[in-house]
């Protein structure tokens, strides 16, 4: 395909797209004249295709992707006439050229030009999932610093901190200790439990230390057991809130090592600067 001919075609699908609180989308009847359809019923025969696609997928839910909706055209003399349209997502759009007619320029550009964007997008959201997990595990290793740094000062030492947040554990998981979390899930036991925990289950233990180093200082809690009872009783309620949502903390699987993520984080940051600055 000739250079001008893809750049031709870039700038129509990017004039195509519009955007509705922040989520690109295509109409179909736009992506028909795109595509080169003249008929709206041949086109209809190949986004049903595309529905059916979708559907099969494992990891896409077609009502995310495809929504049907109306529009109203005008026949002349101030008469209108209402007619089927569809809102596609940018996946939903690949799906629509990989079942389109190959022999057409456009549908041939198309299927690479949204193959690409979408693995963008995944990319995307992957690094950003990524990023708020190791957010979320330097907050909880924050917040278990703050509160020993308390409850040292409420007659607790280091001893009895590590006692303290195991019992946490062992109400959060459902009475697994810590130690028989980590044999569960396959992880070293000289490493953290959190370093291997989904983003979900690290907030919730962040949660549950949050509230308890709070009321150690407003009750001014004192000792091992009466700090312990607390930090347990704060662990057993978010675990029910966990559980209102069908979410078993101990029924997740584990993900990869945080000290792992952070490395490939830094790594992919440093090669996406060099090359933003190789290009300006």
């Amino acid at each position: 395909m000739k250079k001008e001919v893809i750049t031709k075609l870039t700038q129509s699908f990017e004039e195509a797209v519009k955007v509705e609180e922040g989520v690109e989308y295509w109409m179909a009847r736009d992506l028909q004249v795109l595509f080169e359809y003249r008929e709206w019923e041949n086109f209809a025969n190949v986004i049903d295709k595309a529905k059916i696609a979708c559907q099969n997928s494992k990891h896409f839910l077609k009502d995310d992707h495809f929504r049907n909706v109306t529009k109203m055209i005008n026949l002349g003399k101030g008469a209108q006439r209402e007619i089927p349209d569809c809102k596609l997502s940018r996946y939903a759009c690949y799906l629509v050229a990989q079942n389109g007619d190959p022999r057409k320029e456009s549908i041939a550009f198309a299927q690479s030009y949204f193959a690409l964007q979408t693995r963008k997008q995944e990319l995307l959201e992957k690094h950003i999932a990524s990023i708020e997990r190791l957010q979320a595990r330097q907050k909880l290793m924050s917040t278990e610093k703050e509160l020993s740094s308390t409850i040292y000062q409420h007659g607790v030492d280091d001893q009895g901190f590590g006692r303290i947040r195991s019992k946490g554990d062992q109400a959060l998981f459902g009475g697994k200790t810590t130690n028989e979390m980590k044999e569960k899930l396959g992880i070293p036991g000289t490493r953290p439990l959190a370093d291997f925990l989904p983003t979900i289950t690290i907030k919730a233990k962040d949660f549950a230390s949050e509230i308890t180093h709070f009321n150690v200082k407003k009750e001014n809690l004192k000792g091992e057991n009466q700090i312990a009872e607390e930090h347990v009783k704060n662990n057993q309620g978010v675990r029910q809130v966990l559980i209102k949502s069908n979410i078993y903390p101990e029924e997740l699987p584990p993900e990869e090592d945080v000290k792992k993520l952070e490395r490939r984080i830094k790594k992919h940051d440093q090669v996406a600067f060099q090359n933003s600055d190789e290009s300006s």
